[in-house]
């Protein structure tokens, strides 16, 4: 069984930050690509940011400069910080691992939820 445990998410003022961290936990013997993505009402799920098991990372247009992905290989833990957040960045952020057991898959979080308001 393989579980996937988003937290950090919440109600920031535009401008504002937070920081969103995964932890998979488990029979995990290995982790490829680790990332986030969100889906808006309405809308399709998307990708945000991704990074491999060596530190390659690959990030939406949308997000560039303003959020940061990494993760902790040694904690199987993978972070997002989102500075300079917008209105538009509200949306269902979810957790998604590439995982080896006994064959490849993906497993997903179930969805932290992020309001930008004022």
């Amino acid at each position: 069984q393989v579980q996937l445990v988003e937290s950090g998410g919440g109600l920031v003022q535009p401008g504002g930050s937070l920081r969103l961290s995964c932890a998979a936990s488990g029979s995990l013997f290995a982790i490829y690509d680790m990332g986030w993505y969100r889906q808006a009402p309405g809308k399709q799920r998307e990708l945000v940011a991704q990074i491999t098991d060596g530190g390659v990372t690959n990030y939406a247009d949308s997000v560039k400069g303003r959020f940061t992905i990494s993760r902790d290989n040694a904690k199987n833990t993978v972070y997002l910080q989102m500075n300079s957040l917008k209105p538009e960045d509200t949306a269902v952020y979810y957790c998604k691992a590439h995982i080896f057991r006994g064959s490849w898959r993906d497993y997903w979080g179930q969805g932290t939820q992020v309001t930008v308001s004022s």
